[in-house]
């Protein structure tokens, strides 16, 4: 792959503290941030105790806090709305999310709303810049998935048309990143599968992304790494500790390698489908990566075939070519043994989904990202590549 800068910027969070029981500190370095906590999270952290955790390890550092529990699905807007008018009838100066990238997302646009006003999209693509500095943040992620922890982009969906929001400013980086193995174990199968593919695609479109780096290809090398060694460990074996730390070390450093080289046609192209029909973003996601890779091969074997070599567990000595070919088939292997069906399987109407393709592809294309992509598709090569996902057989 062709470099044409040799300049590149890297942005991270101010603190990154990970391991087992690293939850245990969150008070300590709240305390040094604010000293009342709105925390973001949702109904299924409560009933697992998380919530009711953060906040005596609040109390412990002498902070108080109240509760944002309203995230019920992926983020949208109101959700902002909510939150940001708790925050400011409680008059909170910290902002503390547990759970999942709904969680965090929905934090970071309450983080910068809050201090810069406005409504959340007007943030898209620099429209407007957040130049006063944010609410405090702490991410605090209960899966093995998004990365949002690492990263200065947020996702929201506009309900009054139905577009998923791709927002990326360095003020939507958290200020501390808080990353505990052990906060994941409650995942289940299917989350665990959702989330870890999530990740594996991050670290996959980072490297190929047109925007890749030195910096951001060597995390996006070891998540590749971790990811591959480890989703089917944790997904047939929930409590193995140790894959899953492997897994959230992993699914950080993707977070951070995409943060700072951008995805490219899977996410441009998964957003529209959960959009408008409900699919959770990572199986949306894991629907979709086999067929891109296969589109993209021809731009970018060379990358697919280190890819391929995290899957290549003989040492065989195999071309670039052939590589390449054992990561797109592991891959589908992958999706079969954790049951991710294609769009026809998971319910969605094949007459309902053909007649949202210009839509869908028209919004993907939009979002920029489609353009990172190692191939860049027109508007037609993507309708044709939404109705070959539908029926896609992995």
């Amino acid at each position: 792959m062709i470099q044409t800068k040799s300049i590149f910027t890297v942005n991270s969070p101010e603190t990154i503290i990970y391991g087992r029981d690293s939850f245990e500190v969150v008070g300590v370095y709240a305390k040094k941030l604010g000293t009342k906590a709105l925390i973001i999270s949702d109904p299924i952290m409560d009933s697992l105790g998380f919530v009711h955790q953060c906040t005596s390890f609040l109390i412990a550092q002498g902070l108080s806090a109240v509760s944002y529990l309203g995230i019920t699905s992926e983020p949208v807007d109101t959700y902002v709305t909510e939150g940001l008018d708790l925050l400011q009838s409680e008059q909170c100066d910290i902002i503390i999310s547990v759970g999942g990238g709904s969680c965090i997302d929905t934090a970071k646009a309450i983080a910068v709303l809050a201090t810069n006003g406005g409504y959340v999209g007007d943030y898209m693509k620099m429209q407007k810049i957040a130049d006063q500095t944010p609410i405090p943040h702490i991410a605090i992620p209960t899966t093995a998935g998004t990365g949002s922890e690492a990263t200065d982009a947020t996702v929201i969906t506009n309900t009054a048309n139905d577009v998923k929001m791709m927002i990326k400013q360095p003020a939507f980086l958290p200020n501390v990143a808080i990353v505990d193995p052990l906060l994941t174990v409650s995942s289940p199968p299917a989350i665990t599968a959702a989330t870890g593919i999530d990740a594996l695609s991050h670290a996959i479109e980072s490297y190929l992304s047109r925007l890749a780096h030195p910096y951001s290809n060597v995390l996006a090398l070891s998540a590749m790494d971790l990811i591959v060694n480890n989703i089917l460990k944790v997904y047939e074996q929930g409590d193995d500790i140790d894959a899953r730390e492997a897994m959230s070390l992993g699914a950080m450093q993707a977070g951070l390698s995409f943060s700072n080289a951008s995805v490219a046609l899977v996410h441009g192209m998964s957003r529209p489908i959960g959009a408008l029909f409900h699919v959770p973003h990572g199986i949306s996601n894991a629907m979709l990566l086999p067929a891109v890779l296969e589109y993209s091969k021809d731009a970018c074997v060379d990358r697919l075939a280190d890819l391929g070599k995290f899957f290549n567990k003989e040492g065989e000595v195999l071309t670039q070519d052939e590589l390449a070919d054992l990561a797109i088939a592991s891959i589908k292997e992958m999706c079969r043994k954790m049951d991710i069906g294609n769009l026809q399987q998971w319910g969605i109407e094949e007459d309902a989904f053909y007649a949202a393709i210009p839509k869908m592809a028209a919004d993907a294309i939009a979002s920029g990202s489609p353009g990172n992509n190692p191939k860049v598709p027109t508007h037609g090569e993507l309708m044709e590549l939404y109705k070959i996902v539908y029926h896609y057989e992995f």
